[in-house]
């Protein structure tokens, strides 16, 4: 059993978020970050047998910032 997940959350360029799951074949999205969360926890769900889900579920936000000089 796993006992962490990470997902690194990103905006999307079309707007909203996009998560992916470090080190699973996981990916969803959503228009904003409630719906991400639920999102998430729907991947899990069909993801894991009820056995295997990891008992944590970590959030890691990514955001790139460009400004000009």
């Amino acid at each position: 059993m796993q006992s962490e997940l990470i997902f690194q959350i990103e905006e999307s360029i079309e707007g909203g978020y996009e998560a992916r799951a470090l080190g699973e074949s996981i990916f969803t999205e959503g228009s904003d970050l409630e719906e991400v969360r639920a999102n998430i926890r729907e991947a899990i769900e069909c993801h894991f047998e009820p056995e295997n889900k990891p008992s944590i579920i970590r959030l890691h936000f990514v955001r790139d910032e460009v400004f000009a000089l």
